[in-house]
């Protein structure tokens, strides 16, 4: 039942703010270890000695590298790509550790398959180049790739499991930073002297660079990306023995390397592209200003607007998990830090721990769609739809608002539910005081939003915001010493703190340097395949044949062969997205779900935007979609609560978030595309009506308690509000408002569901 989504208050009623005072505070080591726990991304090596010295100069050269150029300029696009993944390669295999295998036989199975895989690569290319190698060629070959075989073995005595190296990590480092560097080194000989005429050392090179980026994409993600890529490189080189839809002429492997290696299509591709123009700049710049108190300053101001009205704690998670996403890429690392906060709060003012937590994991997914400044998917979908990114902050905003308007709805009921209040006038700080202290935060945000609105390219919007947050931590130290305000100077940005976060900006970009990298391979072999095209064929097919059946089905017939297969479509993409999602990050999901499955939406006639707009949403939604749920497992690490009992509920919590990508489907005037008015207000009030529907359906809770007819009604006419249909849209608002209007006529005190 929906109403065991929340644990019902004691018999006595809810406990009051101040209860339960032994409630652990949580400190930065402890947010630290939870999200190290949960996010692979995260779980970096506690280094020592010359190691840790060497990997901390390293990391920080990469920061002032992309620091510099995004202030002075980029390098030409291929240059650029691989000085960046030279450092993020090498840097993997000393900054993380190797994964630490829960099942030894799933780990055995998973091993020895990579393992085969590349030699089987290795074979191939012998194979192809057996006259032309020389005596000792092959050998040498088979050596080195047996040796890369070995490594992704689980075998202990490798080591290299927790904080200290193993032997063959400083091999494993230097060779995949080699890969990229051998491009850096020989860039004239290769794409200006020998264009078109690769030589067998660069094949050779190009095979080694698609078994590192595999084995680092393993070390920092798991086996769900490398697995795929894996699979993506298998179907290019076995194309002719496939059957049916999925054959095709085939390619052999120097075909492959040189797609993959030596171009823009494969490895340094647009992923990457992304990452090393736009998204390092951004995580850097999000690691610079939590350092010098943003983060605080967040949370602070989400207590002032939400924190006096019923629920306050939870729906100052809800505001402060969208600010703070704003700055984070991350929604585990969210959940983690603005969860040390707000999950307590919340126990404290009365909800369940399960509840709590499930209400912070679900807030923080959506700081990723929060504009101005957006997770790492939006920088990528501004380059590959070819549109600024000033462009992508306006559409974003009303689906952002309606993805929080879900979240507050949900609080708000429980909330009402079981009749708790919201903070006191102590509890909430005094916003002059907070700008007194504080007012020097926001110059580096708005100055970047401001450059980013008016069109400025992202990275020098990033660079300007980087620069002003070093800059602007002095001010307190400055008007200090010269007697005048009330400026904090404990966030100050001193060298040695400067230094630390250019070294954990960089650490934090590694993973997904890694991942698209591996992206890289799914994407070069649909541009070299066709493989979109066979996918989207495939979904327009089983949405149609459902789309008949549906139409055959409706005695009335109030729908169409076409809005059939479109709804189907639309479902069979989101429920791709979600399981793809499941065992990979957000832009790597992203990437690769608008490569295939975004023609399929826009061969049923949805816009470009929308469609990559609605893979974007149920990409994001997955970090709360059981059974990965991470961001949900984070936040019940913190709550104290069941972890699959928290997915669950977080999952239950995103269900209105969940109706928001079909609405701006049903209605492109939300994204701002083919404008109307007319059919922009019909989506604005049918959305919101929808969302507190579906809202108060999955509570139970409207002023009263509300029945189990009253929850199908509600269920069924809030996803008919979600319609381009304005006869479908009237019939799911008439089913909606014999529920709701009753409740809100019903005279005398509104009494909580649980009393």
């Amino acid at each position: 039942m929906v109403n065991d989504l929340v644990e019902p208050a004691a018999p006595d009623g809810p406990k009051p703010p101040n209860a339960d005072a032994s409630e652990k505070e949580f400190t930065k080591q402890d947010v630290d270890a939870i999200v190290k726990k949960y996010d692979a991304e995260s779980n970096f090596r506690n280094l020592k000695g010359i190691t840790a010295k060497i990997t901390v100069v390293l990391c920080v050269i990469l920061s002032l590298f992309h620091v510099y150029t995004a202030g002075f300029g980029l390098l030409n696009e291929v240059m650029h790509r691989t000085v960046h993944l030279s450092f993020v390669l090498g840097l993997v295999f000393l900054v993380f550790p190797r994964r630490q295998p829960t099942r030894m036989g799933i780990a055995w199975g998973f091993g020895i398959c990579f393992a085969l895989f590349y030699l089987f690569l290795a074979w191939q290319l012998t194979d192809r180049f057996q006259d032309d190698l020389p005596v000792w060629g092959a050998p040498a070959l088979f050596i080195m790739v047996l040796f890369l075989a070995i490594t992704a073995l689980p075998v202990d005595f490798l080591k290299g499991k927790g904080d200290r190296l193993s032997f063959s990590d400083w091999p494993l480092a230097i060779a995949a930073g080699g890969i990229s560097l051998y491009l850096i080194v020989f860039f004239k000989q290769i794409f200006i002297e020998n264009i078109g005429f690769p030589q067998i050392e660069e094949y050779v090179m190009g095979l080694l660079a698609i078994i590192m980026v595999t084995e680092a994409c393993r070390r920092v993600m798991g086996e769900t990306l490398p697995v795929i890529g894996a699979l993506a490189l298998m179907y290019g080189l076995l194309g002719p023995w496939l059957p049916g839809v999925l054959g095709h002429r085939g390619y052999d492997i120097v075909r492959i390397v040189e797609h993959l290696y030596l171009g823009t299509e494969g490895i340094y591709g647009i992923a990457v592209g992304v990452v090393a123009t736009y998204v390092f700049h951004f995580v850097l710049f999000g690691v610079l200003a939590q350092a010098s108190g943003l983060g605080q300053l967040f949370i602070d101001l989400a207590m002032i607007l939400a924190g006096r009205y019923s629920g306050g704690p939870a729906k100052v998670s809800v505001v402060s998990s969208g600010f703070f996403g704003m700055i984070s890429g991350s929604p585990i690392a969210n959940t983690a830090t603005t969860g040390s906060f707000t999950i307590p709060m919340m126990k404290k003012n009365g909800f369940s721990a399960q509840f709590a937590s499930a209400v912070e994991a679900s807030a923080s997914c959506g700081g990723q769609v929060t504009p101005p400044i957006m997770g790492a998917s939006a920088f990528v979908m501004a380059e590959m739809l070819g549109i600024p990114y000033n462009k992508i902050i306006l559409i974003a905003i009303i689906p952002a608002a309606f993805h929080y308007l879900a979240c507050l709805s949900m609080v708000h009921l429980e909330a009402k539910r079981l009749g708790l209040k919201g903070l006191s006038r102590e509890q909430i700080p005094q916003l002059v005081h907070i700008m007194k202290t504080s007012w020097h935060l926001m110059i580096p945000l708005t100055v970047m939003v401001t450059l980013l609105l008016m069109q400025y390219t992202p990275y020098l919007a990033a660079f300007w915001g980087i620069i002003l947050s070093i800059t602007c931590s002095y001010i307190p130290m400055i008007t200090k010493r010269m007697g005048v305000g009330q400026l904090d100077d404990s966030k100050t940005l001193t060298p040695r703190r400067l230094i630390e976060g250019l070294d954990q900006g960089a650490r934090y970009a590694l993973a997904i340097g890694a991942a698209c990298a591996c992206v890289g391979f799914i994407l070069g072999m649909i541009t070299l395949t066709g493989l979109g095209f066979k996918f989207s064929g495939a979904v327009l097919q089983i949405a149609s044949m459902l789309g008949n059946l549906l139409a055959a089905l409706d005695p009335f017939q109030f729908l169409t062969v076409q809005g059939g297969t479109l709804f189907f479509g639309l479902v069979l993409v989101a429920i791709a997205c979600i399981v793809m999602g499941a065992g990979i990050p957000t832009t790597p999901c992203y990437i690769i779900l608008a490569s295939i499955a975004g023609p399929a939406l826009n061969d049923m006639g949805i816009p470009l935007v929308a469609t990559h707009f609605f893979v974007f949403y149920y990409g994001v939604l997955a970090d709360v979609t059981p059974p990965v749920a991470l961001a949900a497992y984070a936040g019940a690490g913190i709550g104290g609560a069941d972890p699959m009992a928290t997915g669950m509920t977080a999952f239950r919590l995103s269900m209105g978030k969940a109706l928001v990508p079909f609405m701006f489907v049903y209605a492109p005037s939300m994204l701002f595309i083919d404008f109307s008015w007319m059919e922009f207000s019909i989506a604005m009030v049918s959305g919101v009506l929808g969302i507190i529907s579906l809202s108060a359906a999955y509570i139970g809770f409207f002023r009263y308690k509300v029945g189990l007819t009253g929850k199908i009604a509600l269920t069924i006419g809030g996803l008919l509000l979600v319609s381009s249909s304005l006869a479908v849209i009237l019939v799911g608002a008439v089913l909606v408002l014999l529920i709701l209007v009753p409740n809100i006529l019903k005279t005398g005190r509104s009494i909580p569901a649980s009393a």
